[in-house]
């Protein structure tokens, strides 16, 4: 019989991949990861609630299971790059790199140490493994599908393990947990930063980055009101930006620039205009499983999580990505990713560095 490590976060996906391997015949252990060790803003350590549905899923399956704390690696290999991100102007996306860094990484290792033959998540994706090589492979419901934030994951690290989600669709493995009366069954999604929760994001990131209030400018140079700190803005960002507008979301203000040299917020009332872009250049690309055979390609990719696939042509030089895109792209981001798709496939991603207007 062999033996499979699921990482269980507490939620509705992991304990129901948990769940589908034992009926499957596996034997079958939980590894819950303490990621981070800081108490929300009231007061709460959200880990505790997370493990506590850990153990009611475990002991509801008859399953062993355990704890590990990687805080320390979290903070040195996810957390300070978010942050340093952040200081830079760019927005960064911490859930690519815990996968990679922790995921994928240190917790590899600690199945291994509890004697595992395969790990297992809740992720909502494939793997298929052919002659020799590793594929990241979408999911079956693509409202769910999660290769974009496993697009840093080598095809090595890919070599022993398993995604029990990958042929269902999200509303059939809540439909499973209700069946099995999991205690977690109606326990809704996390949408917050990766382990660090649901928090008000602008209260969290002050507490590790000073602010820098500065002016607010339409792109005319009319300046037009005042901003907390760029790190709180995104491209395209309509909220929260305090400058009022009608209700047609045509006339609404929206982020369109943040000028770090100057701490200026650039926005447009109703033009779009200085948003759209025509190509991208990456940072050093992970291929999966291997780097293309051709440097110049086409294929599709998104530039956001929730974005249908775009058609573009990617030229690849010294590890890195150059993206034309088929049609102009709005509010393709720095610090966000490139993500490549042909087909079923996931081809791999980089960090885009650098958007051309």
């Amino acid at each position: 019989m062999k033996r499979v490590v699921v990482g269980l976060s507490g939620g509705v996906d992991s304990s129901v991949a948990a769940l589908l391997l034992k009926e499957q015949g596996y034997d079958v252990i939980g590894l819950f990861m303490r990621n981070w060790e800081e108490e929300d803003e009231n007061g709460r350590c959200t880990a505790e609630d997370d493990y506590a549905d850990v153990r009611s899923v475990c002991t509801t399956l008859g399953i062993p299971y355990y704890t590990v704390n990687f805080a320390k690696e979290y903070m040195e290999r996810v957390f300070a790059r978010f942050l340093e991100d952040y200081a830079e102007g760019r927005t960064p996306n911490p859930d690519v790199l815990c996968n990679r860094e922790i995921k994928f990484g240190p917790f590899l290792e600690r199945a291994a140490q509890l004697g595992a033959d395969l790990v297992a998540t809740g992720h909502y994706c494939g793997v298929k493994h052919e002659n020799g090589l590793n594929y990241l492979m979408k999911a079956k419901d693509a409202s769910k599908d999660q290769t974009y934030f496993l697009c840093e994951v080598s095809g090595k690290q890919l070599e022993n393990v398993i995604f029990p989600l990958s042929g269902l669709l999200k509303s059939e493995v809540r439909e499973i947990a209700l069946k099995n009366r999991l205690s977690i069954a109606g326990k809704k999604d996390s949408t917050g930063i990766c382990f660090i929760g649901e928090r008000k994001f602008r209260q969290f990131l002050s507490g590790y980055l000073p602010a820098s209030p500065g002016n607010i400018i339409d792109i005319r140079g009319n300046k037009v009101g005042r901003h907390e700190g760029l790190m709180y803005y995104t491209l395209g960002q309509r909220r929260g930006l305090g400058l009022g507008g009608t209700s047609d979301s045509q006339e609404r203000w929206f982020v369109v620039e943040k000028d770090l040299k100057r701490n200026v917020l650039v926005v447009s009332h109703g033009d779009e205009a200085p948003l759209m872009s025509k190509a991208l250049s990456t940072g050093k690309v992970n291929w999966i499983p291997l780097p293309p055979e051709k440097k110049t390609f086409q294929c599709t990719a998104k530039f956001r999580y929730r974005q249908p696939e775009q058609r573009v042509t990617v030229t690849v030089e010294d590890g890195r990505a150059y993206v034309e895109f088929e049609k102009k792209q709005r509010a393709v981001t720095e610090g966000q990713y490139a993500v490549f798709y042909r087909g079923e496939y996931c081809l791999g991603g980089g960090v885009i560095e650098k958007v051309y207007k």
